[in-house]
């Protein structure tokens, strides 16, 4: 089944254009037309002055050179919201970046757990360093304590042994609680970082968590030669159920779609790319291979019958609308 078989397909454009991916790989004439027809386009439209530092931001856009940029213009298209010159200006600032507070919470998290990784190996030395002079220490008590004291001194040095035993002992207990406790640090850090890549609503990746996972699958895509498809999917017409049957459906609706999408290929990584919009990457499947897929999962989802739990009343149908492109060829 090709691109017909969809509803409200949108185009493969915007989806490389959110995922930084710039032209297809077509001949360079016609890769020159194309990218110097959306340039134009992009600034004629928002009415946007020609001049070089616009110009290079549309190329930007297009060529997939600043992929952040990329999806910050199309997620505003996406939305309907007017493309001015002051928001062009406020959004693209080189020289003062926006901190993405997910990005210093990664760094944070990386930073943590190898300070944690290297307290748990210097506890760990620190123990065994411990245990091993606790036992000679015992030895040499032992051979004191064993004997006989002809004078004060060597009942003095007897004392003092016996009682640096037991200090070495109440360290060598210490350091068997740190390490446990770096043990249980790593092992929390460890779920704090799978969480903080989960959507909480739906259960799947979340946005983040899908584009580290498209970068690590296109680089060995690209080294075994497999195909590589990416598809974006929204709900259609989600603000009406919002405001008919209001949030809470609207959200079981979206846990619905996901659940739905999870279901479709042990070969797709699915996530919740924002809002009622999710995103698919299909590894080793052709775009006619794909094609059918997401086009079984349209139809399946379109036979549903949701209900307001609260009111009773029917939600009606729920479609999807679906858009896919190829990574390495023409989208």
């Amino acid at each position: 089944m090709g691109y017909a078989g969809f509803r409200n397909l949108q185009p493969a454009g915007r989806i490389r254009q959110l995922f930084g991916l710039g032209l297809a790989e077509v001949d360079a004439p016609d890769a020159r037309s194309v990218l110097l027809g959306q340039i134009c386009d992009f600034l004629m439209t928002h009415d946007l002055a020609i001049t070089a530092e616009n110009l290079a931001r549309a190329h930007a856009i297009f060529a997939g050179a600043n992929r952040r940029f990329a999806s910050k213009v199309a997620e505003r298209e996406a939305q309907g919201e007017p493309i001015s010159q002051k928001w062009l200006d406020d959004v693209d600032r080189p020289e003062e970046p926006e901190q993405d507070t997910a990005e210093e919470l990664h760094k944070l998290a990386e930073e943590l757990e190898r300070s944690i990784a290297q307290f748990g190996q210097s506890t760990t030395t620190a123990k065994k360093a411990a245990t091993s002079y606790t036992t000679e220490l015992a030895q040499h008590v032992a051979t004191v304590g064993s004997m006989q004291p002809s004078d004060s001194v060597l009942a003095s040095l007897a004392h003092i042994a016996r009682a640096m035993l037991e200090r070495t002992r109440e360290v060598e207990e210490e350091m068997r609680r740190s390490e446990r406790e770096a043990t249980s640090l790593r092992r929390n850090l460890a779920k704090a970082r799978r969480e903080a890549g989960i959507d909480h609503l739906t259960g799947l990746p979340n946005r983040r968590s899908f584009e580290a996972e498209f970068i690590r699958e296109r680089n060995e895509a690209m080294e075994t030669l497999e195909p590589l498809c990416l598809a974006l999917v929204d709900i259609d017409f989600f603000k009406r159920v919002n405001d008919t049957h209001g949030h809470e459906t609207g959200d079981r609706v979206i846990r619905a779609v996901g659940q739905s999408l999870a279901r479709i290929s042990d070969r797709c990584h699915v996530a919740r790319h924002g809002g009622e919009e999710f995103v698919l990457l299909f590894r080793g499947l052709a775009p006619g291979q794909v094609l059918e897929q997401l086009d079984g999962a349209r139809e399946r989802m379109a036979t549903r019958r949701f209900v307001d739990r609260i009111s009773g009343k029917p939600i009606g149908e729920v479609t999807i609308s679906v858009g896919l492109t190829d990574v390495f060829k023409n989208g």
